[in-house]
Parts: structure tokens; sequence; C-alpha cells
């Protein structure tokens, strides 16, 4: 941020919505507004943001600096993420692993550290689902928000910090929140109906604080994101967003192997070894197939 003015304050955005937004600081919430430079610099500022604020009248401001990011995602717009839980239900409805590997091949693109929480383990067993990624080096808990099973496990994937919670509807996202954080059962239910689930309401993020020093972020429509429409980058690139790749990665036979068909190609020796689970792999050949049909003026 650039240098201080006069009665400026550091601060969090906590909620952005009307062009307006929520700023955090250690002199109380205001109600900003963002200075026409951030129109003009084609700025937008995001939840989760770390702002300079210039307080005017009790209550409001104008935010006049921006923070460096350490990461961001477009959809939905939020940034500096320390933790992205991906909410997995074992059951009604069933696991959908491509929507799953997508959204952690988005993590990895946009360098936030995601794990993974299986819920409703009572209806289904998810050891397999959790083991695929275990050895994919991501962190998996596996709970039942009714009786507090594996709820500790998941508190200590984010102390501190933002963390956003995403996963399809019907997951137990509010549920899991409630648990966790039984101080917020009537937040949840406001965000529910705030968000609105029909599709024609407006959508928003907004920043709760856990009461641990940390905030927690319900992602709405997260789980229904299309990789191509917020995600364009080079196929060649998607190898690094598959963390199990790693270690097979430049012992291909081939210079520039897609890791998809090739003879001698080091990852799938892997997966047909089991190293590498045959689900990952599927994923992320439909994936490539998604990104080869991007134009190269497309990724400018």
């Amino acid at each position: 941020m650039e240098q201080k003015g006069t009665n400026a304050l550091e601060g969090l955005i906590l909620r952005s919505q009307g062009g307006f937004y929520q700023v955090r600081t250690a002199a109380g919430e205001l109600r900003c507004r963002g200075r026409g430079r951030f129109r003009k610099e084609d700025t937008q500022l995001l939840v989760g943001d770390r702002v300079e604020v210039q307080p005017t009248e009790e209550g409001a401001g104008f935010i006049t600096g921006l923070g460096p990011r350490k990461n961001f995602l477009i959809r939905p717009p939020v940034a500096n993420l320390d933790r992205l839980v991906l909410v997995v239900s074992a059951a009604d409805p069933a696991p959908n692993l491509p929507v799953v590997d997508k959204l952690t091949a988005i993590a990895a693109r946009r360098d936030i550290p995601a794990a993974l929480v299986f819920t409703k383990s009572d209806l289904a067993d998810t050891a397999v689902l959790a083991d695929i990624y275990r050895r994919a080096g991501y962190p998996v808990c596996r709970v039942n928000s009714l009786t507090g099973e594996g709820i500790p496990q998941v508190r200590e994937l984010f102390r501190g910090g933002i963390a956003a919670f995403c996963g399809n509807s019907g997951a137990g996202k509010s549920t899991l929140l409630n648990a966790l954080f039984p101080g917020l059962d009537l937040a949840t239910g406001e965000i529910s109906r705030k968000l609105g689930r029909g599709r024609h309401t407006t959508r928003h993020v907004e920043l709760f604080p856990t009461g641990e020093g940390g905030y927690i972020a319900d992602t709405p429509g997260f789980s229904a994101v299309e990789f191509l429409q917020f995600e364009k980058m080079p196929a060649a690139r998607l190898e690094e967003c598959f963390p199990e790749f790693g270690p097979f990665l430049g012992k291909c036979r081939f210079t520039g192997c897609s890791h998809r068909v090739e003879k001698g190609c080091a990852v799938l020796e892997a997966v047909e070894a089991g190293i590498i689970p045959e689900s990952r792999h599927q994923s992320y050949r439909a994936i490539y197939e998604e990104l080869r049909t991007i134009k190269e003026w497309e990724l400018k």
C-alpha cells in the first residue's frame, strides 16, 4: 500500500455489495466506497483484501489503497485465502469427483492451500475416497456433523487466517459450519437468505469472524464453476495443478509429454502401477481437453 494519509487506517474488506465495502479496522467497521482511481485502473476490490481506509463521517470512509495479494479467485471474488475447504458429501448427493478435481486444480493454480472434508460419514464409507486425496498430498477429514466425529480435526485446518468453504448443494456446508462454530447458527441462516438459492437472486461473499482470530467465507455457486471460463491457461501448465504428478515430471521419454497417451510417459506408468489414482488421471485428461480448445490469443 502507498504511504498512509492523515487519519488513514488499515482494514480488511468483509463484504462487497452494491458498490459499497464493509471494512473492519482497529477503530471499528466502516461502510466505504472505493476511490475513482480503482475504476480507472480497472482494479476490482475483493472481499479479503487488505486496504487503506480514509474515514469521513462516523461509520463511513473511502478506500484509498490496496495491499498486495497472495492469491485471489475470480469466482467467487475473494482474496488472500489461507485455506480452501472442499466439502464433499459421502452420499445424498453422491460425490462428484470431476468437480472436486477441478476445484483442487483451481486452488493449485491460484496458490491456495486446499483441504477436503467428507461429510455424512454415517451414510457411506469414504475411506477409499479419502485415500485418493491423501495420496495427492491434501489434508483430509471425515466428519459426522450430527455426532461431532471429526470436527476437532477440521478445526485444526484453519486456526487464524481466512478460510473459504465450498461444495455442492446438499453437501452439508451449513451443518458443518454450525458444528464448527455454534455461535454462527443464526449467521448461516442469514447467509442462505441473503445469498438465496434461486437462480434469480444476487449472490455475494461475506467474511464472518470465527472468534479464534480467523474468518470464514461461504462461497455460493463455486461448486458449479467452469474451469475454462475462469482459469484460462496453457494446457501444458495443467500438470503443475496435480501435485501427485510432481515426482514423475521431467522423467518422461519425450519432452513436452502431455501425460495422456504417450509411450514412455512416467505419469502414465505411475497410474498403471496404482501410484497415481486412475480417477485423478481421468480428471486431468478431461480438463486438459477443455484447455486445448483455448486459443493462444485468449491467454494474453
